[in-house]
């Protein structure tokens, strides 16, 4: 049985951080990190657009309390504002021992970090590096890993959180070179695991964003938080679903439809293409029923609008979006100095997760916390993001929050004694489980299963949601559940065996998509970017509170979480 002091469940910003932070705070500490890819590979590394601080260097009327509204209405009003307090009040700091590590922020010309204006955001905040902004500061990130002397378990795929009679103690993971479980225990364990966009068939997320940690979370009896909130982004590219940066539009790029109009106008006339995200993909949605859409040949009613960089100008797009106009040519042939990109709503970003107060700790119900289990980054919803997250806000959460939970754990592990674990049990269990795959004589490919999965998701808990959408969408998906004992495998070997890690990640997709719509089914009102269109109003009277809510096979339970209002009153959202 392997031991650690604290094991980190996922190698992007959030984890990183943290495992940082607990190295600094107490160098004797044995912090290992495992993630089923190089951590160099986390989908942080595709974040493009920014991260938001109220450092003043371009609007020096900018404020925190600013910062602070801003997100609180952008989430509308579901937002803890204890939790928005400190991410928006820390959120300077951060930036600068960012900087101090060696993370290569873009400057003005005096030398000081850039800041470029993005949705939903009243001033120009946002650093950024060019727009590969996450891959600059997770670079760093890994790098400090290495000096502090954290132990990486890369290309592990953790298969379950131990958690026994309230207590994390450890996982159990599975090593996608040659086979090897290893029962893991700890002091305290934290998960931070990312998004689930696979759940959908259109998302910007990469291929590893399977919800593994909140599935786990589940299954071992966590509630999640607020799984109704599903992003879509209005700029993902068309066909191709990869993102088209916030940044682009933070830079002065419009969105026009078919008659080359500028529809953000009727939609959001005070913040046109910087409205908020859920407004902005909505606005393209309702454009493209109207017909307003446009098809590959130029003409009218097709699936997508244009992104239009052309009146930008060559130098503009290639020293401030490189990335953006790479992807358009690399991906569909298209020089954006010259042409506009085709873009629709694609799945993006998840504002709920696994519950935790503002120390990263775990809740296990509206009153309880779990002993020794911590979360930070997509995976968790200490709820700074609420209905909506504001652009350039998740990788702000993911470093305050990762290393307010990792120096949260750092104290939290002083003193403390390893579990106890039954480690033949767990090892035992999970050679039975990944036995049974092999074992299983089925009809169904694992492909097919997951396409008619993320199909049903996408089709009947999408932008728009209805009361009928959302129970037929259930029903099928039940169907689908009990087609996953017909699936087979080809691959019986147990040397870098990619079907045996899809088809667990495909068990934890189901788990996470019958939270997503369950939870969606009982919220009956439209907030954020949760809209119904039978309930188009935000109803606060029997609404403003967060979902808990708790998985078993045999359907899932709601309860509800008060929202923490400390400084702004629930108003109408209007931009």
């Amino acid at each position: 049985m392997l031991e650690h002091d604290v094991i980190i469940v996922g190698g992007g910003l959030a984890g990183c951080r943290a495992a940082v932070e607990i190295a600094r705070t107490d160098y004797r500490l044995n912090v290992a990190v495992v993630a089923k890819t190089h951590p160099i590979r986390s989908h942080s590394v595709a974040a493009q657009g920014g991260m938001a601080a109220t450092l003043k260097n371009v609007d020096t009327e900018d404020t925190w309390e600013a910062h602070a509204f801003d997100t609180v209405k952008g989430s509308d009003y579901l937002a803890d504002q204890d939790a928005v307090e400190i991410l928006t009040r820390e959120a300077p700091g951060v930036v600068i021992d960012l900087e101090h590590m060696g993370v290569l922020f873009s400057r003005l010309q005096d030398g000081r970090i850039a800041q470029r204006a993005f949705g939903g955001h009243s001033q120009r905040r946002t650093c950024y590096a060019a727009d590969k902004t996450g891959h600059a500061i997770l670079h760093e990130l890994v790098n400090n890993l290495r000096r502090y002397g954290v132990r990486i378990y890369d290309e592990w795929y953790v298969m379950r959180l131990i958690l026994e009679e309230g207590q994390a103690k450890g996982v159990v993971m599975y090593r996608i070179e040659d086979a090897q479980i290893e029962i893991v225990r700890a002091k305290a364990v934290m998960f931070a695991t990312g998004g689930y966009g696979r759940v959908y068939n259109t998302t910007s997320n990469d291929y590893a964003s399977t919800g593994d940690g909140l599935a786990m979370s589940a299954l071992a009896g966590v509630p999640l938080e607020d799984m109704e909130f599903v992003q879509f982004h209005p700029t993902g590219l068309y066909p191709v679903g990869v993102l088209i940066s916030e940044a682009v539009r933070g830079e002065g790029a419009y969105l026009i439809n078919s008659e080359g109009s500028r529809f953000m106008s009727t939609y959001a006339p005070s913040r046109m293409e910087l409205a908020p995200r859920d407004i902005t993909s909505r606005a393209i949605a309702r454009e493209l029923r109207a017909g307003r859409g446009i098809n590959p040949d130029g003409s009218a009613g097709g699936p997508f609008v244009y992104l239009d960089l052309r009146h930008m100008g060559k130098e503009k797009i290639m020293t401030r979006i490189p990335f953006c106009w790479d992807e358009a040519h690399r991906l569909l042939g298209i020089d954006a100095v010259n042409e506009p990109i085709p873009v629709r709503p694609t799945v993006h970003y998840s504002m709920g997760g696994i519950p935790t107060n503002t120390d990263g700790q775990v809740r296990s119900s509206p009153e309880g916390l779990v002993d020794a289990f911590f979360a930070a980054g997509e995976s968790a919803c200490v709820s700074v993001h609420g209905a909506n997250r504001l652009g350039s806000n998740s990788l702000l959460e993911c470093v305050v929050y990762g290393k307010r939970t990792g120096a949260s754990i750092a104290q939290f592990v002083q003193n403390r004694k390893l579990p106890d674990i039954d480690e033949q049990r767990y090892l035992k269990e999970a050679q039975q489980q990944i036995q049974s795959l092999f074992d299983q004589a089925g009809q169904q490919r694992i492909n097919q299963l997951r396409q008619a999965f993320q199909d049903c998701m996408t089709q009947h808990c999408g932008v728009f949601r209805t009361e009928a959408s959302l129970r037929e969408g259930l029903n099928q998906l039940q169907q689908l559940q009990e087609q996953y004992q017909q699936i087979y495998l080809d691959d019986k070997g147990k040397l870098w065996n990619t079907e045996i890690i899809e088809a667990l990640e495909l068990q934890n997709l189901m788990v996470v998509g019958q939270l997503i719509i369950a939870s969606a089914l009982n919220r009956t009102e439209s907030r954020g970017a949760h809209c119904r269109e039978d309930y188009p109003e935000r109803d606060d009277g029997n609404f403003l509170k967060h979902t808990m809510a708790y998985y078993s096979p045999a359907g899932i339970d709601l309860q509800y979480l008060p929202v923490a209002i400390t400084m702004f009153e629930p108003q109408e959202r209007k931009y």
